[in-house]
């Protein structure tokens, strides 16, 4: 069994969800929102956010992380803005001495969805079938869940990705 930490950076919002797979198994263990207060200045935020993962990370004890690639918008501020929260979103866990997969957005939603371009609901209907029972505690936490989908499916969860690999063998 590997336990398995999905991050979905934000700035004011940082959703996390934690899995365990077992195999071809995958179960919900726990997922939430680390938040930051935009009053705030931007160090402030980011501390916050860094304290919070590691929290998380202290409690649940992963083996392993993921963290969703930013994409850029428009706005070239706040794409600079949410890739400093991404860099927390990658410290936290490498600094606990976890391995940290990176996947695109469309990658995630085609591996949880079966679609590229799902949109968030889609992608929390289909995380809830996937962890039956489990009680999302938002958008940003089902995102993060689904990127633990996502890396138990593409080898970050080895116990899958062997499974996988013999099923093809």
């Amino acid at each position: 069994m590997v336990r398995v930490l999905g991050i979905d950076p934000g700035l004011q919002n940082m959703g996390w969800g934690i899995i365990d797979a077992d195999g071809p198994r995958l179960s919900h263990v726990a997922n939430g929102i680390v938040h930051s207060s935009p009053k705030d200045d931007l160090a402030q935020r980011l501390l916050s956010l860094y304290w919070g993962l590691t929290d998380v990370i202290d409690t649940y004890g992963p083996k392993t992380a993921a963290v969703e690639q930013t994409f850029v918008n428009k706005d070239g501020a706040g794409t600079l803005k949410l890739g400093q929260a991404r860099g927390i979103a990658m410290l936290v866990p490498a600094q606990a001495g976890l391995s940290v997969g990176e996947y695109a957005p469309n990658k995630v939603k085609k591996t949880v969805v079966g679609v590229g371009h799902a949109d968030k609901g889609q992608v929390e209907h289909m995380v809830k079938i996937q962890l039956p029972g489990v009680k999302i505690e938002g958008p940003d936490a089902a995102d993060a869940l689904a990127i633990a989908i996502c890396h138990a499916h593409h080898g970050g969860a080895s116990g899958l990705a062997e499974a996988l690999k013999k099923a093809i063998a």
